[in-house]
Formats: structure tokens, C-alpha cells, sequence
């Protein structure tokens, strides 16, 4: 079974905002994260990815920041701020509410 965008369309930010609540990181650990816990069966397109950190850190739920590596290339680090925490609240309450009611419909 696959998990289509559709399903989660509407919910990347959340998901982005649930990974930087562990732990500041970049853009490929977080999507790698997301298919780890999904088994492979869902990623993020970079685009999707990337145009989400923009909105999070114009609405300033995250700060981003560039590492230090000394070999490879440097990366662009995301950190969640206090607002970021209150939306992720938010939203997995909004999502625990139309789960019950979509699970009482389906």
C-alpha cells in the first residue's frame, strides 16, 4: 500500500515541524526521516520541501541557520521556535479531531 499526496497534502508543514521538535536539521536527514517512519512508502519532492521551510520561517515558526562541516558541503540547518511548537500543537489537535470524525464517516 502507498501512501498517496493527496492524503497529506495540507499537512507537510506539520510533518516538517514534528521532525524539528527531536532536533534542529536539514532538508535531506528530515526527508529522510519521513521515509524511514513511513517505511519508504512517502517523500517528499524537494521542491514540496523546500517552498514548505520558506512559508515556516516567513511565518516565523522556524529559524534556519548554516552548519559548520568541515568536509562536504555545508548545510542549512532548521530550528523550531516557540511559535513553530504552538502551531505543531495546533495542528496535531486539528488533525486528532478530523481523524475521529473521518474515522466515524469512512
Amino acid at each position: 500500500m502507498s501512501i498517496t499526496s493527496d492524503l497529506i497534502r495540507g499537512h507537510t508543514e506539520t510533518i516538517i515541524l514534528a521532525q524539528l521538535i527531536v532536533k534542529d536539521s536539514y532538508g535531506y536527514e528530515i526527508n529522510k526521516a519521513i521515509q524511514e517512519k513511513t517505511d519508504h512508502q512517502y517523500e517528499l519532492k524537494e521542491a514540496t520541501l523546500y517552498s514548505a521551510f520558506r512559508r515556516l520561517e516567513q511565518a516565523s515558526f522556524i529559524l534556519s541557520y548554516w552548519g559548520d562541516e568541515t568536509t562536504g558541503a555545508r548545510r542549512r540547518y532548521y530550528s523550531i521556535t516557540p511559535l513553530g511548537k504552538a502551531a505543531y500543537t495546533n495542528n496535531k489537535k486539528d488533525w486528532e479531531e478530523a481523524k475521529k470524525l473521518i474515522d466515524q464517516l469512512i
